[in-house]
């Protein structure tokens, strides 16, 4: 096993909105799907590496108290900008992390979910 991580998915109220919202953010496009009923936009990612996606679906509810994920921010001071822009907010740091580890923030997106974005050294 080379990382837990396999897939993450974040939960959106407006499909639409959230993917302008991330696409602004990671200045890049999104692939979207529709599996079960529910409607998908998909992180851009390269096999075997994990993926992820948002996720627009009755029982999955956007939460600032639920889990967390970090997602990669190779340029963090210029994401942060960009959540401003696309309607988000920086709602902790940006910190710097002990140990040469990095610099991590949490933002608030589009919908409402708490999310790390962390920058490595």
């Amino acid at each position: 096993m080379s990382t837990i991580i396999n897939w993450f998915e974040i939960p959106v109220q407006d499909l639409e909105r959230a993917t302008a919202f991330y696409e602004a953010v990671f200045a890049t496009d999104f692939h979207r799907e529709t599996m079960s009923g529910m409607e998908m936009a998909i992180f851009p990612h390269t096999k075997p590496n994990p993926g992820g996606a948002l996720l627009k679906s009755d029982a999955f509810k956007p939460s600032a108290q639920g889990t967390v994920v970090y997602l990669h921010a190779p340029d963090l001071s210029a994401m942060l900008e960009r959540v401003a822009k696309a309607g988000g907010e920086c709602v902790f740091g940006p910190q710097e992390l002990p140990d040469d580890i990095g610099t991590f923030a949490l933002i608030t997106d589009s919908e409402g979910n708490r999310v790390g974005l962390h920058q490595p050294s």
